[in-house]
């Protein structure tokens, strides 16, 4: 299984990103895709998951600004991230993780893509 998450950098105040995660090695649609983030000195925490029929689910803090999607396009799959009006307060380390259907936990994690957002 690998998820190889990409997208991150530097963007300013209010402005947009989009986070992509490269998932292989399992059954895509039978796995429910999400994204968390770490920043410094805070607890990871879950940003926005989607499952394989696409419910998709929302932390308070980005309700709004942040939308989850899920592609599978010539063999590819891909879970992206579409982050607008940003904030100093989602800078962090993002990654993507896998949860398979009927479990509890997200037990297949990606390496961690990091963005800063400038105030």
């Amino acid at each position: 299984v690998q998820l190889q998450a990409s997208g991150g950098g530097l963007v300013q105040r209010g402005g947009s990103l989009r986070l992509s995660c490269a998932v292989s090695g399992l059954i895509f649609e039978d796995h429910a895709i999400g994204w968390f983030r770490q920043a410094p000195g805070k607890q990871r925490e879950l940003v926005a998951s989607i499952t394989g029929g696409s419910i998709t689910n929302y932390a308070a803090s980005v309700k709004g600004r942040f939308t989850i999607s899920r592609h599978n396009a010539n063999d590819k799959n891909t879970v992206d991230l579409q982050m607008n009006s940003l904030k100093p307060d989602d800078t962090a380390v993002y990654y993507c993780a896998a949860r398979q259907w009927g479990t509890s936990d997200f037990t297949s994690w990606g390496q961690g893509t990091e963005f800063t957002v400038s105030s």
